[in-house]
Order: structure tokens, then sequence, then C-alpha cells
């Protein structure tokens, strides 16, 4: 029989009630509340909490408290990842960034949905994994919706909401979030 948290990560309905899932929240909720009571001089008990909170990437990400995540252990990122104040992941499904991409204050990466029935969103919900590449830069308060690919040196505009996937090499924004130019290695804005 498959459990309620295998379910969940392929991208099936789900019961978010499941004790192991509560549980698993729970986890990550007093972990993320840990963080964000640190002060600016702690980095070491923030560096310890990063690393236990996500999948991957905690060593060396760069984090401005407060974060919200649903699990964190399924984040997963790369190299010196930046988050300004403010940001939320519901990290349902995977959620795999690239190496030195940066997100701007109160931005939102969403890999959980609900299905359109009120009768299943009730008492199921589902998600879809995001990836975002490499050297990405997304602007503050946009969001990113579930099941979304974000290609690598790509910048998204200040609040937009990424519904469809953006190609790399290019700056969009918008909501919808839309592809607006390329980009070149000398741009400066």
């Amino acid at each position: 029989m498959r459990t309620e948290l295998s379910k969940m990560l392929a991208g099936e309905l789900y019961d978010a009630l499941d004790p192991e899932l509560v549980r698993a929240r729970e986890w990550a909720s007093d972990l993320c509340r840990e963080l964000n009571a640190t002060g600016g001089q702690e980095r070491e008990a923030r560096r310890r909490i990063l690393t236990e909170l996500f999948g991957s990437g905690g060593d060396s990400v760069w984090m401005q408290p407060p974060f919200f995540c649903d699990y964190g252990s399924n984040i997963h990122l790369g190299e010196r990842v930046y988050f300004n104040f403010n940001c939320i992941i519901l990290d349902v499904c995977q959620v795999r960034i690239g190496d030195y991409t940066f997100f701007g204050p109160a931005v939102q990466i969403y890999a959980a949905s609900h299905p359109m029935s009120a009768r299943l969103r009730r008492t199921r919900e589902f998600g879809r994994p995001v990836q975002i590449g490499s050297d990405v830069w997304i602007g503050g308060g946009a969001i990113v919706c579930p099941g979304v690919t974000i290609g690598s040196r790509t910048v998204i505009g200040a609040g937009s909401v990424v519904t469809k996937d953006i190609p790399a090499e290019v700056f969009a924004a918008g909501n919808p979030c839309r592809v607006i130019r390329g980009i070149r290695e000398d741009d400066v804005q």
C-alpha cells in the first residue's frame, strides 16, 4: 500500500492530514520558527538550521529571515542561492533551484495545488514539481506556480505570476508572466 507521502511526492492526489505528513510539516514549521527568531550575528545557528531544514544546499544558501516552507526536505538548492526577506516555498513536490539564483523579497514558490472539484478539495490535494535554473533572478513579490520550469540566466520581473515555463536567457514579466526580450551577457538593465 502506498503512503500519502509517496503519493504527494509523485504529484498524485493525497491526504494532507495524514499523521506522517502533519508531523513533517510541524517539524519544518518548528525549524522555520527557530530560523526566523535568529539575529543577524547568529550565523552558525542559521547555518545549522538551514542544513537541517533543506534536502540539500543548506550549507551555502544565504537566507534573510523570515522564511517559511511546508516540508523543507523537498527543497534542493545549488551553490550560493540567495533568499531576501519573507520568501515562502510550498514544497509538497520537489523544488530544485540552481547555483547562484537570487530571490527578491516576498517571492513565493508553489509546488502545491488543489483539485478544481470542491468535493475532492475537501479531502485531497496534489502538487507539481518546480525547477528553477542557475543564475536566475526572481524579482520581489513574484509568484511561481506549480509545475513551472524557469531556464538558467533568466530574470523574472517583480510582481510577476509565472504560470507557464519560461526559457533560458530571457527577461519575462507580467501576470501572467511572458517573455519580454532576450538577455545578452553584457546587459546591465
